[in-house]
């Protein structure tokens, strides 16, 4: 289990922003942070791996508290066995797939788990070339690799695959997946994409300005409870096609568009680029904009 009590004002080009949340994450939980850019989400993380200081507050990770304000405890990153795996790829140009790989070993740690993990990933025939010879998923998944070879229980995904084509997004969660059941880690996973959340995470919560504003399970938040729909879908608008009493929309859904006519005062405060959720229980849908 996790415990995290954090406090800590941060600075950012609009000003300053106090972070203060408390969450709790159980054993084997793949949890998500949702919101928008400069909520605090990434500040987060890197509080709970020891990266990034709190003003006060209380971390329990693994029965071990790794920091506590008022008792003057603050473990190192190393300290606290946690997995890491940034947005940026953060590799050594200089070493191959393997080496790169094997860095992350601890002293006197057996390095079967290297070829192991090359496997899983599958790198294997590629694990004798350097980084700049490969696709950005591939080297996503040997930051994935190199950040388990430790074999953390706990592992910190800083949106790890924003700079992906959506084909390889998909792929790369089906690892994520994978390692997460395989390892039996607790996962958090920091997003801002709904399809992303909806198929790995457990629980979720939302944050604005610094402050959690929802919690619960994708479904409890991106749908309407009240709603006994027979259809529903997500996805980002592409394109508004207005015609004389209706508008037909197309929604990009992970490689797939979707079209559909929806009533003009319907999409009224809705624009191109938007997010959005599609409900229907017969031939009329609801069209609204979510988070």
């Amino acid at each position: 289990m996790i415990t995290v009590s954090l406090y800590k004002i941060l600075h950012a080009a609009q000003g300053s922003m106090p972070l203060d949340i408390e969450i709790t994450i159980e054993p084997g939980q793949f949890i998500t942070l949702y919101g928008a850019s400069g909520a605090g989400k990434t500040s987060i993380l890197r509080m709970i791996s020891g990266l990034f200081t709190p003003d006060h507050g209380k971390i329990i990770g693994n029965h071990k508290t790794w920091f506590d304000s008022v008792n003057k405890i603050n473990l190192s990153a190393q300290q606290r066995n946690v997995g890491f795996v940034f947005q940026e790829y953060a590799l050594f140009p200089n070493m191959t797939v393997r080496k790169n790989i094997a860095y992350a070993l601890g002293k006197n740690q057996d390095p079967a788990i290297v070829e192991e993990l090359i496997d899983l990933v599958g790198l294997k025939e590629l694990q004798h070339v350097k980084p700049d010879t490969l696709s950005g998923g591939q080297r996503q998944r040997v930051a994935l690799a190199r950040a388990l070879v430790q074999k953390p229980k706990i592992l910190l995904l800083d949106e790890p695959l924003s700079a992906l084509d959506t084909n390889m997004r998909q792929q790369l969660q089906n690892y994520m997946l994978t390692i997460h059941k395989r390892f039996d880690l607790t996962t958090i996973l920091v997003s801002h994409d709904m399809g992303e959340v909806m198929k790995l995470s457990d629980y979720m919560y939302v944050l604005d300005q610094g402050k959690i504003i929802k919690s619960g399970t994708p479904t409890d938040i991106f749908t309407p409870r009240h709603m006994d729909t027979k259809f529903y879908c997500t996805g980002e608008i592409v394109d508004i096609a207005y015609e004389q009493v209706s508008c037909k929309i197309t929604i990009l859904q992970g490689a797939n568009l979707t079209q559909m006519f929806v009533k003009k005062s319907d999409i009224v405060n809705i624009r191109i680029g938007d997010m959005v959720q599609v409900i229907s229980n017969s031939f009329d849908p609801i069209i609204q904009k979510i988070l």
